[in-house]
């Protein structure tokens, strides 16, 4: 869709562009652009790596020291988009609003990890 932000990651393995979707996920967007504009992702890693599933980052530095994060945003999930192979989702605890800065690339199709 035009107008939609990308986002490009720069990692010690290669480079990954992510689309943004504004119009279903509004907070979300506004989440992770702020923490882009404040260079908060330079020096994290991908923490967790679940081959054929997700790999996960956004939350920890070089030394696995969680950085301090923003304060947890509304969950957006039931707004259509699906955990499909090469999307970001955020990553949040049991807490349905519980996401901050941390994210996860699907690797495959994650249908379970949708709203129902």
């Amino acid at each position: 869709m035009a107008g939609n932000s990308l986002i490009r990651f720069e990692t010690t393995h290669g480079t990954f562009t992510v689309e943004l979707y504004p119009d279903e996920a509004p907070v979300t967007v506004e989440n992770l652009l702020a923490y882009v504009d404040a260079e908060f992702f330079d020096g994290t890693i991908f923490h967790r790596i679940v081959p054929g599933f997700v790999i996960q980052g956004g939350g920890l530095d070089q030394k696995f020291h969680s950085k301090q994060t923003r304060a947890a945003i509304r969950n957006e999930a039931k707004n259509g988009l699906k955990n499909l192979r090469g999307t970001l989702s955020m990553a949040r605890t049991s807490v349905v609003d519980s996401a901050t800065s941390q994210f996860f690339v699907n690797l495959a199709d994650n249908a379970f990890l949708d709203h129902s």
